[in-house]
């Protein structure tokens, strides 16, 4: 880790956790904007090591801790707070860009010696990432130039399950509502009526078929995180309990368009 003149940290190498397609496109984007980027193969799968092709993999995680100024954690929310405390030491920023409550986030925070909060909205390869702490802007920084763009806000994590709370919450409302259809028999009635008054909702019932069926495993932490941030603030968490029920049971479900090509009731 280098220091400039200032006495300041300057960050030449970030460390990536468990690249993702998420991570992917945050490690691409520093990669663009000049920084080096590592990541551990050990322990990891064939799919991951394509990913990563663009880093340079360091082995181990007890290097990647060694090596890197930074560690940027990408990874399904359910597993941020378990990862943060299986590394080793580290006096470098941490930056957790999960979609995490403010508690978790807070849990993970005193883990670290030195924490910024994240939160990704949008899609690869180029989502937009929202930072808060007090070296936010160091880490903000390092986006310059990239396909990111990279802001300081308040809280990351509660802009983030905001967010989240509305996108993918009402994606779950929706799957739930043609289910309740489906099993009064009226569901093709229901998509004639929307066709008229709702046109744009046959469409997003599809895409939400379609990312639930692909990363609905994944939401259901995401729906706890949001439903823990609500209670955390007197407000109602069911709404999103069940919208985590609602991902966990469309696991494994036929899309809109299978179901078609198997002849099944279409939704």
């Amino acid at each position: 880790m280098a220091r400039d003149g200032d006495g300041d940290t300057a960050i030449t190498s970030v460390g990536l956790v468990h690249p993702g397609e998420m991570g992917r496109a945050v490690g691409n984007a520093l990669v663009s904007a000049g920084r080096e980027v590592l990541w551990a193969s050990e322990g990891r799968s064939e799919a991951t090591r394509e990913r990563a092709e663009a880093f340079r993999d360091v082995g181990s995680v007890e290097q990647l801790v060694a090596e890197a100024d930074a560690i940027v954690s990408v990874l399904p929310p359910h597993a941020a707070l378990d990862v943060v405390r299986a590394l080793p030491p580290f006096d470098g920023i941490y930056v957790d860009a999960n979609a995490v409550s403010p508690e978790t986030a807070r849990a993970i925070a005193a883990e670290v010696a030195r924490f910024v909060d994240g939160g990704l909205i949008g899609v690869p390869p180029a989502p937009r990432l929202y930072l808060s702490g007090e070296e936010a802007g160091t880490v903000a920084a390092l986006f310059a130039g990239s396909p990111i763009e990279a802001s300081i806000v308040t809280d990351a994590s509660a802009l983030k399950c905001a967010y989240a709370a509305w996108t993918k919450g009402t994606a779950a409302l929706l799957l739930a509502i043609r289910e309740f259809a489906r099993a009064e028999g009226v569901e093709e009635a229901l998509f004639a009526e929307w066709a008229r008054s709702q046109p744009d909702l046959r469409d997003r019932l599809a895409a939400a078929e379609r990312s639930s069926a692909g990363k609905g495993w994944r939401w259901v932490g995401e729906m706890e995180e949001i439903a823990r941030a609500f209670a955390a603030d007197g407000l109602p968490p069911g709404f999103h309990e069940a919208a985590a029920e609602v991902y966990r049971a469309s696991i494994g479900r036929p899309t809109v368009s299978e179901s078609r090509s198997t002849g099944s009731s279409s939704a």
